[in-house]
């Protein structure tokens, strides 16, 4: 069983504790992440992590709200918060915390299988979320990215494997993510972002995640014609995220 199995395994766990929602579905106020992300210049998604399953823990006693205005005043064009607490330390109240303190779009990254995590989102002001490929079927797929539509949420919708770029290519969402970690090794390997960009559909946001270090990485992807890269290791790492941050985008200039 690879890490991800493992996660989605206490997922579904918390899906049958979760009460059942009820109630008309009434959209939420959003920033779009869509948007902000067309930029003619490569955009951040800097992440919030406090630990993973291939790092540990990577910046105990984070304060999360200091490093998300850190992060948008280093120009970060959009703020991805890992909500998930056994594997990642996350929870949902950060990101309410996060949102409440910048004025740029947050992306609830979690293990999504179930539109009540989506209404969760919403609720505490989140503009987007995560869909994992792997993690779903290409029908919950489509299923999920129409709720959150209905909530005025956008998706981002990520694959790590090759056999998925096919079927998330087909679907074409708004927002796809090509994320460079394998999950059986948890190593990363950013040249398959030049392997899969042929793959990627036309018209979609194209999102590079993992990997990414160096200004050097960012103008390479740039390059390939990606709009925006996911960051969150590389930048924690150092205790410092948002002089990270400002020093990865500065290397560009």
């Amino acid at each position: 069983m690879n890490i991800l199995e493992q996660i989605l395994e206490v997922k579904r766990k918390e899906m049958d504790k979760m009460v059942e929602s009820v109630g008309i579905v009434e959209p939420f106020e959003t920033l779009s992440l869509k948007d902000v992300l067309s930029s003619d210049e490569i955009s951040v998604i800097a992440e919030i992590k406090m630990k993973s399953p291939s790092e540990g823990d990577i910046l105990p006693n984070a304060d999360p709200v200091q490093i998300a205005k850190n992060y948008e005043a280093a120009g970060a064009a959009a703020i991805s918060v890992l909500t998930d607490e056994q594997f990642f330390g996350g929870h949902i109240d950060i990101l309410e915390s996060v949102k409440k303190a910048v004025s740029i779009p947050v992306l609830r990254k979690d293990f999504i299988i179930d539109g009540h995590q989506i209404m969760e989102a919403g609720a505490v002001g989140a503009d987007a979320f995560l869909l994992i490929a792997e993690a779903l079927d290409d029908r919950d797929i489509s299923t999920l990215i129409n709720f959150g539509k209905e909530l005025n949420l956008e998706a981002l919708v990520e694959f790590h494997s090759e056999e998925n770029a096919e079927i998330v290519s087909e679907i074409a969402p708004d927002i796809v993510g090509v994320n460079c970690r394998d999950l059986k090794s948890m190593t990363t390997d950013i040249s398959y972002f030049e392997r899969m960009a042929p793959r990627l559909p036309s018209g979609s946001i194209k999102v590079a995640e993992s990997g990414i270090k160096t200004s050097d990485d960012l103008k390479y992807v740039s390059d390939l014609g990606y709009d925006a890269v996911l960051v969150g290791t590389s930048l924690m790492k150092t205790g410092n995220p948002g002089k990270a941050l400002e020093s990865l985008i500065g290397g560009l200039s």
